[in-house]
């Protein structure tokens, strides 16, 4: 849920010479409206762990937890695309340094898992590999909608931002590897049902092969998430590199 970076205009420094001008962030009422959003998807990715957690203690076991946390999933997950308005509409500039199209992916892959696939088809929803890209999300999310809420309000703490830029490294391969054999394991579930399929002849004639679509999905994560994963890299020794250098000059 972040803008990219500042813009090009520049002003004069009173010296003769120019420098970039910075951003403004949002006022008030927005930042107002941000940090109440952000805590409550924080909030509600937490309600989320709990509940994993609390059903894995009652089952002794991880196999099918998804039913117990299916309904907050589905809700939460959702709501990350109000990110996509305030992508749009650069409530956030300048928050966090982040690629728009490469946020955009990343939140609409994850609503297209969790309804086009995971809810779509209920023969996956046993799978041990919903399970682990939900923990992978669960984790991910707590961390960023609580890096969110404290830059809006100035005070974000080093081990958080720690955190943000740190173990994506380990999470979102986890959550990728979960989506990708979720889609896997649908596949022949939609063949069989056809499922969103549409058959020519038809009075609009036209056709759609879901199952085609689902192998396109597949292969799409071949160029994007390299790029997701590098853009974070590199973020994680600019970001962090620059608060070691700022923790010495102090």
């Amino acid at each position: 849920m972040a803008a990219s970076g500042s813009g090009s205009s520049r002003a004069d420094n009173g010296y003769g010479s120019q420098q970039p001008r910075r951003r403004k962030g949002p006022g008030a009422l927005a930042t107002a409206y941000l940090v109440i959003y952000n805590v409550v998807m924080t909030a509600g990715w937490l309600v989320i762990a709990v509940g994993l957690v609390r059903a894995y203690l009652a089952k002794g076991s991880y196999h099918s937890l998804y039913y117990s946390i299916e309904k907050p999933l589905k809700f939460f997950q959702t709501g990350a695309l109000l990110e996509e308005y305030l992508l749009i509409a650069k409530y956030l500039p300048g928050i966090v340094p982040s690629s728009v199209v490469l946020t955009a992916f990343q939140v609409m892959s994850r609503v297209f898992l969790t309804w086009a696939v995971t809810h779509s088809v209920k023969e996956v929803q046993n799978e041990d590999s919903v399970l682990l890209f939900v923990v992978a999300w669960t984790i991910t999310e707590i961390i960023r909608y609580s890096f969110y809420t404290f830059s809006l309000l100035n005070h974000l703490p080093y081990l958080i931002k720690w955190a943000r830029y740190t173990l994506f490294i380990v999470l979102y391969p986890m959550g990728v590897s979960g989506e990708l054999l979720t889609i896997y394991a649908a596949l022949p579930f939609v063949r069989q049902s056809g499922l969103y399929s549409i058959s020519l002849p038809n009075k609009y004639n036209f056709s759609f092969d879901y199952y085609t679509f689902l192998i396109l999905v597949m292969i799409s994560y071949i160029p994007i998430f390299p790029q997701l994963y590098f853009h974070m890299l590199h973020q994680r020794r600019k970001v962090l590199s620059h608060t070691e250098e700022h923790k010495k000059s102090e």
